[in-house]
C-alpha cells in the first residue's frame, strides 16, 4: 500500500486538475440536479448531490476494477508494454486538451457512444431527482459516460497490473473531481471561475502532461525520481 500511496495521490490531483473538463461534461446535469430545489432548502441540495457524486466515483472503480482484471491478464506479457505505453501517451493528450492546445482527444470519446446510447435512456428517467437513492443510481449511471479524461485515467490504472490497485486509482481520480462537481452543483461560482481561467488550465495540462512522460517506460523516469 506504501508503494501505491504516491500513485493515489497521483490520482487525485488529475481528477482536480480535469475539473474544467468535468465541468463541461457534466455542469449541466449537476445544475439540473438542484434546479427544481429551493435555495432554502441547502441541506436537501447537499444531501442530493453528494448522493450523484457518490455513484459517479463508485462507477469510476467499478470500471478499474475491471479493466484492472483485464491489466492483470496481461501483465507478464509484452502487452503489459504497450498498454504503459499507450496510457502515457493519452495522458498527455489530455494535458494539452486541458491546456486548450489540442482538441483531438475528444475524439477517443465516441469509443463509449454506442455503450451510452443504453444507459442514458435509463438515467434520463430518473429525472427530476427527488431522493438519495435516485441520485445515487444516477450517478452510479452517469459514470459511464463517455469521457476521454476517464479513458485515460482507466488505461493508466490497468498499467498497473493489479485490479485492486486499479480500482482503488479509479476511486482516487473520482474523489479529486469530486470537490469541483460538488462546488458547481452548489453555485459555488468562485471556484469555476478559477478552474476556467487559462492561465490554471495550462498549468494543469503541463502537469498532466508531465505526469504523462513519467508514465512512459524509459531511462527517464530515474531522472525524473532525482536517481
Amino acid at each position: 500500500m506504501l508503494e501505491l500511496a504516491p500513485l493515489l495521490v497521483s490520482a487525485v490531483i488529475l481528477g482536480l486538475l480535469g475539473g474544467g473538463h468535468c465541468l463541461g461534461m457534466c455542469g449541466g446535469l449537476m445544475g439540473a440536479l438542484t434546479l427544481a430545489i429551493p435555495k432554502e432548502q441547502r441541506s436537501r441540495r447537499f444531501r442530493l448531490l453528494l448522493a450523484y457524486n457518490l455513484g459517479r466515483i463508485l462507477s469510476y472503480a467499478c470500471a478499474g476494477l475491471l479493466i484492472g482484471l483485464a491489466g492483470w491478464a496481461v501483465a507478464s506479457s509484452p502487452a503489459a508494454m504497450f498498454l504503459r505505453i499507450l496510457a502515457g501517451l493519452l495522458l498527455i493528450a489530455m494535458g494539452l486538451y486541458l491546456a486548450g492546445w489540442w482538441s483531438g482527444l475528444t475524439r477517443i470519446e465516441s469509443l463509449g457512444r454506442g455503450l451510452w446510447r443504453h444507459i442514458q435512456p435509463v438515467a434520463n428517467r430518473l429525472l427530476p431527482v427527488s431522493s438519495v437513492p435516485r441520485a445515487l443510481l444516477l450517478g452510479a449511471l452517469w459514470g459511464w459516460l463517455p469521457c476521454g479524461l476517464v479513458y485515460s485515467t482507466l488505461l493508466w490504472s490497468a498499467s498497473q497490473g493489479n485490479a485492486l490497485d486499479s480500482a482503488l486509482l479509479m476511486l482516487a481520480f473520482g474523489l479529486g473531481t469530486w470537490p469541483v462537481l460538488l462546488a458547481t452543483g452548489l453555485a459555488a461560482e468562485r471556484i469555476t471561475a478559477l478552474l476556467r481561467k487559462r492561465s490554471v488550465r495550462m498549468a494543469g495540462g503541463l502537469l498532466v502532461m508531465l505526469f504523462g512522460i513519467w508514465t512512459l517506460p524509459g531511462p527517464h523516469q530515474h531522472w525524473l525520481m532525482g536517481h
